[in-house]
């Protein structure tokens, strides 16, 4: 009876290592400025830098709904930079303006790692036996489960707040996202995640 429940508890290692891979945002590095302290933004513009529109859109808009849940007025730069690439400077500063924000929020992802999670194997030994037949009954209860390897995909992503009166960055953070798979998941996870973070460092204040 030993051998089907060793077995079964290879089964659910190899699970959990799976299950591991399953998506999560992690904050892997961050600064903020020793000059700000609380700020008090009217308004913060969101900017999603990618060239596909529905992502953009889904995630300033995620964005913007979270910030003003926080108390913090914000807006999504699409309203206002409807085009898909980069924009000159002026364009840029012209929509800010006409927007009303004194501040941006702009994430951009930086590169996809392909990594790899390795479990050990199992050996379970055979009941020590010292006879020929006693050895070989034995035998059939060893068991070894061999490694499992799983590879997985790492999204690394930088988010930055900027002072925009000031020309100044105020904070940025490097963003770890384990597998995603479901985008609009993803996103929530992705934004509340740097909200928390802003908000431990006293970088968000609801006016």
């Amino acid at each position: 009876m030993r051998a089907p429940r060793l077995r079964l508890l290879g089964f659910a290692l190899t699970w959990l290592v799976v299950a591991t891979g399953c998506a999560t945002t992690r904050i892997v590095s961050q600064w903020s400025s020793p000059e700000y302290a609380a700020p008090r933004f009217d308004k913060i513009m969101v900017i999603g830098i990618t060239r596909q529109p529905s992502i953009r859109r889904s995630f300033e808009d995620e964005f913007v709904a979270r910030l003003k849940a926080t108390g913090v007025d914000a807006v999504p730069s699409y309203r206002f930079i409807p085009e898909d690439g980069p924009v000159e400077e002026a364009r840029l500063t012209e929509a800010v303006k006409q927007a009303g924000a004194d501040a941006t929020i702009m994430t951009r992802l930086v590169k996809v790692e392909k990594k790899t999670r390795v479990s050990p194997g199992i050996y379970q030994p055979a009941p020590a036996a010292f006879g020929f037949y006693p050895g070989y009954a034995g035998a059939w209860f060893g068991y070894y489960e061999p490694p499992t390897y799983y590879q997985y995909d790492v999204y690394v992503s930088e988010t930055s707040l900027y002072d925009v009166k000031k020309n100044q960055l105020v904070w940025s953070g490097t963003v770890e996202t384990e597998e995603p798979r479901d985008i609009r998941k993803e996103i929530a996870r992705y934004v509340d995640t740097v909200i928390d973070a802003l908000k431990t460092r006293n970088l968000l204040a609801a006016r």
